[in-house]
């Protein structure tokens, strides 16, 4: 059976004949200390001629065809540092391994066979008489040798199978990720519905244990899938999908969605920090906490500048009235290391860009463009800092 597909129709983004959304972004940027090292690189390079920027294009070039093949790349599905994705890449090398072997010695029988008929001629009887020898290639080659291979595959795939399915000891921790376009909403269940944490786009694990990840989308097809850890694993609306996790090593790994999903679709990233166990529990506690309030004039001034323009309808803030379900929950923003779905670092600057105009930096995202004059933006900046 086909997989249904749901249709995608990216938003249209609303025309700005009067240039009021650049002069936002414009007194967004004048709100900032200084410019962004990126901004300020670009903005100091020459124009480039036609061939400059060809020979300046081949390095990136030659960097996304060996991203592309998955070789000596952080996320490579060849350096494995998880349970599943050790079982899947031996796996995948097995069946590599056999199938150039057979192809391999049926080349080479057939190029002996072609260099002893030009030497010797075929007997008048034919290969396959009683004498021809024929009959007993036919059975060893073509029955009996690849029937023990077939078999031996089989054997060997349903043991991996088996592996995949279940880790064979307890989860270490329980966690459901629901895909967005284009980001990631990330839950982990406690004991009780209040010990529910929710965060987004950075998923945390214990070192050494599973982890169930259970798997929804609210839109569209999704596919969740971290190169390293484990193999793809589909999201599809109306049903929830199960795999796990189990990272051998401390470390960074990043994910990604695997099944095209709309305009951002390249934009959807996710990063999967393994930490040591003592590591983890702290940084799940820290997580349960609701969010500090905020203890100066300027930070009050950013909270009720965020309740006030409409941050709070779509995002949740724990400990406050902002308690919106569209976007990303912030009760702990700065406790995470990127924005956007893993398509900037979390920094200042950042942060006051993508408040500003977020359809600039990752055209059709639901987020809009927000009406904050520079000396709101600053306390604004001020409060959201606070969420650590």
């Amino acid at each position: 059976m086909g997989r249904h597909r749901a249709q995608f129709r990216p938003p249209a983004r609303p025309a700005d004949p009067t240039g009021v959304g650049q002069e936002r972004a414009r007194a967004a940027h004048s709100a900032l200390p200084a410019a962004s090292p990126r901004a300020s690189a670009r903005s100091a390079l020459p124009a480039a001629s036609p061939r400059a920027s060809v020979r300046s294009a081949l390095p990136a070039a030659l960097a996304l065809a060996t991203a592309l093949g998955g070789c000596a790349v952080p996320d490579s599905t060849l350096a494995t540092a998880g349970t599943t994705g050790t079982v899947e890449t031996a796996l995948g090398w097995t069946v590599l391994g056999v199938s150039s072997a057979v192809v391999l010695i049926t080349w080479t029988l057939v190029l002996v066979a072609s260099l002893r008929a030009r030497r010797k001629p075929l007997p008048a009887e034919g290969l396959f008489s009683a004498g021809g020898g024929g009959m007993t290639w036919i059975m060893w080659g073509g029955i009996v040798l690849p029937a023990i291979v077939l078999t031996g595959l089989f054997v060997f795939n349903a043991l991996a199978l088996r592996a995949l399915t279940s880790p064979g000891k307890p989860f270490g921790a329980n966690i459901e990720v629901i895909g967005h376009q284009w980001w990631w909403e990330v839950r982990y269940f406690g004991n009780s519905p209040d010990q529910i944490v929710t965060t987004a786009n950075e998923i945390h694990i214990p070192v050494g244990e599973p982890v169930r990840v259970q798997l929804a989308t609210a839109d569209v097809i999704h596919s969740f899938w971290v190169p390293p850890l484990s193999g793809k694993t589909d999201l599809i609306p109306g049903q929830k999908n199960v795999t796990w996790l189990e990272a051998k090593q401390p470390g960074i790994y990043w994910g990604r969605c695997g099944e095209y999903c709309g305009a951002e679709h390249a934009l959807m990233q996710l990063r999967v920090f393994a930490d040591p166990p003592a590591q983890y529990s702290k940084w799940l506690a820290a997580q349960k906490a609701p969010a500090a309030p905020p203890t100066t004039a300027e930070t009050r001034t950013g909270q009720a500048i965020f309740n006030g323009i409409g941050c709070a309808n779509c995002h949740s803030i724990g400990g406050t009235p902002a308690g919106g379900a569209v976007g990303p929950d912030l009760t702990h923003l700065m406790s995470r290391s990127t924005i956007a779905a893993g398509s900037l670092p979390l920094t200042r600057g950042n942060l006051a860009g993508w408040i500003a105009d977020a359809q600039g930096l990752k055209p059709g995202v639901y987020m809009p463009t927000m009406a904050v004059k520079p000396a709101q933006l600053h306390a604004l900046l001020a409060y959201l800092e606070t969420l650590r």
